[in-house]
């Protein structure tokens, strides 16, 4: 009997054993997809860029160092934006203007209003000058702007905040000693942000950093 049942535990423990080998096989396949997201490469193309035209702007209601924007970026409805320039540009330089749009954030709410989108601009390196990085002349609302060598890259529809895709960007997001804006990669190779073949710039900030 003490045999019998001892052949009869022995073959449990062999069936069970395959039905363990499942599970795992299993529990790994789930967990390769979310390792597969992790990896996956963050490049400058996944930010939505494009040309925008100030059509209005406002001081906040609720706060001294904000803009209300509105901004036309080639879709059927212009988009709200806010902008904290009140100490950087006077709002007579703020009308009228061609800008570059980061337009995939996630619209935030800033004291009250929603922002749809983010005016593109270069700070001096001191921090005491900001500009706008200023499409090419002939630009128009809704044209793409694009990182060179990166053109054939698709945005992502909205930058989910958990990917951090601009955060990782923006620290090499300059314009060069020729007020010329672009990235640096990892290479420290300078890839220009372009409109068709013409190059962004700033008026006069060389060297600043772009946010």
């Amino acid at each position: 009997k003490q045999v019998a049942a001892t052949a009869s535990k022995a073959e449990q423990a062999t069936s069970a054993e395959p039905k363990a080998a499942k599970q795992d096989k299993k529990a790994k396949e789930k967990k390769q997809p979310a390792a597969a997201k992790e990896e996956a490469k963050i490049v400058p193309s996944m930010i939505d860029l494009r040309v925008g035209h100030i059509l209005d702007v406002q001081k906040h209601p609720d706060a001294d160092s904000l803009y209300v924007e509105t901004i036309d970026v080639g879709e059927g409805e212009p988009r709200t934006v806010v902008s904290g320039l009140v100490r950087f540009i006077p709002i007579e330089q703020m009308q009228n203007r061609d800008v570059v749009l980061v337009c995939n954030l996630k619209p935030a709410a800033m004291r009250g209003v929603k922002s749809f989108a983010m005016v593109l601009c270069a700070t001096s390196p001191d921090g005491n000058s900001v500009e706008f990085v200023e499409p090419p002349k002939g630009s128009k609302p809704g044209d793409r702007v694009y990182f060179e060598g990166y053109e054939n890259g698709t945005p992502e529809e909205v930058l989910k905040p958990k990917m951090k895709v601009f955060e990782t960007i923006q620290p090499g997001l300059f314009t060069d000693d020729s007020c010329e804006a672009g990235w640096y990669d990892e290479q420290k190779a300078f890839h220009k942000l372009l409109v068709g073949s013409q190059v962004c710039t700033t008026a006069t900030i060389a060297k600043g950093s772009l946010k």
